[in-house]
């Protein structure tokens, strides 16, 4: 079993960065791909970024590639995503999310353990 707490996450204007958080329970983080997702209102929950086990391997959606950067400290049990040149479309909850995989997929049914998400708001 695997816990997840995200934290970091605020209000912001357009333009500027947050760094997210996820820390994770357990001795065995390191065997576990991370993914990041975010639901906006009225919309599904959509992919934004993904990790591989050991760090190495990072995938992006479209929407945020160039401006969002996943990492990772295994030692810490943490993964972090972040985001600068915040938009007012990034506004929704971030929610991370844990896989028994090498590489981080990029769809939610491939995830075993979730957060509970942190809102983040991007004024215009």
């Amino acid at each position: 079993q695997v816990q997840l707490v995200e934290s970091g996450g605020g209000l912001v204007q357009a333009g500027g960065s947050l760094r997210l958080s996820c820390a994770a329970s357990g001795r065995t983080f390191s065997t576990y791909a991370m993914g990041w997702f975010r639901q906006a209102p009225g919309k599904e929950r959509e992919f934004i970024a993904a990790i591989s086990r050991s760090g190495g391997n990072t995938k992006y959606a479209d929407s945020v590639k160039g401006r969002f950067t996943i990492s990772r400290d295994n030692a810490k049990n943490t993964v972090y995503l972040q985001m600068n040149s915040l938009k007012p479309e990034d506004t929704a909850v971030y929610y991370c999310a844990a896989a028994r995989s090498v590489f981080g997929p990029t769809t939610q049914n491939a995830y075993d353990y979730w957060g509970q998400g942190t809102q983040v708001t991007a004024s215009s």
